[in-house]
């Protein structure tokens, strides 16, 4: 008992002094991670990141601005300013060019525009039939003139369904009509969207230049441009949001981004901008309207990589200006009051909505606007608007510097695609 009472009291001692122990070593691990506060804030940000729920203290922000580590978006960002500012002029101004391939033309015809007057981007326009390994073989030679300087293109398709689908052939499905799609649940859509975006990508297609997110506000026969040919989803400007929003989300499931179009909406006029300058004006359409905030809901909810203004006018927004030429709708609403801030490209800029405007003062009239990307139909327009674009860079300061925001926002998109190391 003796020798039992010896050992039990032995192990209380025992017991006090591992304890004594145990809140020594807790009282440095505190001291330690107070220390650590002090000396490193940013971990109190990366604490309260951790926390999960609730909102964080107005400060909270800009502790994690100041110690954490950079998120993709600026890392993106800043290696986009980096390769930038390594471009001279003319490489800035060709990363603002989109050039038209025709069905039937060899490739090689753009291998000069590309490699030496370093055009960007490349749409792929007519009846190609030659089915997705016809595509491919185009599109990887137009990739080869590229990644000679370490660039690669943007590959643009006009592939919105139905009477608009320049994709076809083996391996491409024949897509139903826009108004067709809209009949569709979203959840349908989105996965037949993810289909047809496997197909482009396939044939080396990177962009779909749609979804159409105009609303129909007059007589459809009597909208040429949309719908006449049932390019909208034909639906109310709610339900055009949702499904336009369901076909960007099954494109970028596919790894295919796109350009939604053509802001702010060509549902309210009567001549299609394409083939003339006629009955083009909007009357009705509104910044604050619904038609309008169709677009607003998917920019907000999907962030499309590609906005495509259109080429009429509206009165209520910019009775001057095409839309794709108007600071006010550009950098006022748009990006301003929208908070857009990816690529905004033009409808192609060889329309006769802008026939009136001499050819090497399109890419600028954009580019002055706040634009970034200057789509363009016929191969002719190709070099008067890179020629006005650099001449007017050259020469003013100001410009120059829109030329360099372009280009950086083009480059970012690029850098996100994978297609610049």
């Amino acid at each position: 008992m003796a020798e039992r009472r010896r050992m039990r009291g032995s192990g209380c001692r025992m017991d006090r002094a591992a304890a004594a122990g145990v809140l020594l070593c807790a009282a440095l691990v505190v001291a330690a991670l107070l220390a650590a506060l002090v000396w490193f804030p940013s971990l109190r940000g990366e604490v309260r990141a951790s926390d999960g729920g609730g909102s964080s203290p107005s400060g909270a922000a800009g502790d994690v601005e100041r110690g954490a580590v950079p998120s993709p978006a600026r890392t993106t960002a800043a290696r986009a300013r980096e390769l930038v500012a390594a471009m001279d002029l003319g490489e800035r101004v060709g990363q603002l060019v989109m050039a038209p391939l025709f069905a039937g033309d060899d490739p090689s015809v753009l291998e000069d525009a590309v490699r030496v007057q370093h055009v960007g981007s490349v749409l792929l326009l007519g009846n190609w039939r030659s089915g997705v390994e016809g595509v491919r073989g185009a599109v990887d030679a137009l990739q080869s003139y590229a990644r000679d300087g370490g660039d690669a293109l943007i590959v643009a398709a006009d592939q919105e369904g139905g009477q608009v689908q320049h994709l076809g052939g083996d391996g491409f499905d024949v897509m139903p009509s826009a108004v067709e799609q809209g009949r569709m649940s979203t959840d349908r859509l989105r996965a037949a969207a993810a289909g047809w975006g496997a197909q482009l990508a396939g044939a080396g297609v990177n962009v779909d230049l749609a979804p159409v997110l105009g609303t129909v506000v007059i007589d459809r026969a009597a909208n040429e441009p949309i719908g006449a040919l049932d390019r909208d989803f034909g639906l109310d400007a709610a339900g055009n949001a949702a499904h336009g929003k369901a076909f960007v989300l099954g494109m970028r499931d596919a790894g295919v981004r796109t350009a939604v179009k053509h802001y702010p909406g060509l549902g309210a006029v009567r001549g299609n901008t394409d083939f003339t300058s006629e009955g083009i004006l909007d009357e009705t359409t509104s910044k604050e309207g619904a038609e309008a905030a169709a677009f607003h809901t998917v920019i907000a909810e999907t962030q499309p990589d590609m906005v495509m203004m259109s080429l009429a006018t509206y009165r209520l927004m910019d009775p001057d200006d095409p839309a794709a030429f108007s600071s006010a709708i550009v950098e006022g609403t748009l990006r301003g009051e929208q908070g857009y801030d990816g690529v905004v490209i033009s409808d192609s800029l060889s329309a006769a909505a802008v026939g009136d405007v001499p050819a090497d003062q399109l890419g600028v009239r954009l580019v002055e606007a706040g634009g970034d990307l200057a789509c363009i139909g016929q191969s002719a327009y190709v070099s008067p608007v890179l020629e006005g674009l650099n001449r007017r860079a050259a020469e003013d300061k100001a410009f120059a510097a829109k030329v360099e925001a372009a280009a950086e926002r083009v480059v970012r998109l690029k850098l996100d695609m994978g297609l610049l190391r």
